[in-house]
């Protein structure tokens, strides 16, 4: 998985202290940080980008219809363990292991 660098001034991030102005000049980015209204207006045009893709909050992608049916099951902790441990997508890993159940005893 490709991590984006992180280019956090954590000195600059920890020498601010509550109440303090933090440091601005014009090069340092879009808005100035100290100015609320500006900080609000900029996050709300603001994009997101996850994995990549561009994303809008609060929003899913297309779909024409539900492909998957909402259901509440109990799964052995063992079962939910092995599958989170391999990362983002295990309930989709659990789909897949149960599709291809059902295809071996067709």
């Amino acid at each position: 998985m490709n991590k984006t660098p992180i280019e956090t001034d954590w000195e600059r991030a920890l020498a601010h202290k509550e109440g303090d102005l933090i440091p601005y000049e014009a090069g340092d980015g879009p808005y100035d940080p100290n100015d609320s209204e500006a900080s609000r207006a900029w996050l709300a045009q603001a994009d997101l980008v996850r994995h990549g893709k561009l994303v809008r909050r609060g929003q899913r992608g297309p779909q024409v219809a539900p492909t998957k049916t909402l259901i509440s099951l109990r799964l052995s902790p063992e079962v939910i363990n092995h599958f989170k441990a391999t990362g983002r997508g295990w309930q989709t890993r659990i789909d897949s292991t149960l599709l291809e159940s059902i295809r071996k005893r067709a």
